[in-house]
């Protein structure tokens, strides 16, 4: 085998699901492709986050000698504390009408979580670069936040492409001024996108209580 194959397939390797005895969960940082009985998985560790998700299925029923695995979302860093998104609120105001951005990033050896403003490259009313945070030891991006100004919040194309690779939670904040902001929220996940249907309400709540009037 090519020696870059090997390399590679070592950084990204694929597992058969046993079907008699149970798959140790990965702990250390990484990714792995699980081939089961129900198809093809893929499970992303990380400090925070521990996700596995079908990413493709049988389309003839051949019979395989794998056991089955149940898709599974194990969020390690527990529940983010609301009074961060208004935090964030408050910066998207005082950038109106432009938008801005912020991470949210944990500490896996406090199980702290602050904040992070980015360095803004460019900025205006419909669009946003910047330079990811320097963070310190142990933390890792949780929440990549960032406002639409006036406009609703919603993931656009430049968004997807922004988010192939990462494994994180997606938040927008849009209708910066409005008493109820309009908020979106996803998991990204290796160019996995999927929609959190119902924001928290307490993020609401948080966004809410920093109204300027």
């Amino acid at each position: 085998m090519h020696p870059m194959d090997i390399t590679l397939q070592r950084s990204f390797p694929s597992v058969m699901v046993p079907r008699f005895g149970d798959l140790a969960p990965l702990e250390t940082t990484g990714e792995r492709l699980l081939i089961a009985a129900n198809g093809v998985l893929l499970e992303v560790s990380r400090s925070w986050l521990r996700l596995v998700r079908c990413v493709a299925q049988f389309e003839v029923k051949t019979a395989v000698p794998y056991g089955v695995a149940a898709e599974t979302t194990d969020l390690r860093c527990g529940r983010l504390p609301a009074t961060l998104i208004g935090q964030f609120a408050e910066m998207a105001r005082a950038a109106m009408p432009n938008e801005t951005g912020g991470w949210i990033v944990w500490n896996s050896t406090t199980s702290e979580f602050r904040l992070v403003p980015v360095t803004i490259l460019s900025h205006g009313h419909g669009h946003l670069q910047y330079e990811r945070p320097a963070l310190a030891d142990g933390e890792v991006l949780v929440v990549d936040c960032h406002s639409h100004g006036n406009f609703p919040a919603f993931f656009s194309s430049t968004d997807n492409g922004d988010d192939q690779h990462d494994v994180k939670f997606a938040f927008v904040m849009g209708n910066c001024l409005a008493a109820t902001p309009s908020l979106s929220l996803r998991l990204c996940a290796k160019g996995i996108f999927e929609a959190v249907e119902r924001v928290p309400s307490d993020w609401y709540a948080a966004a809410r209580a920093q109204e300027v009037v």
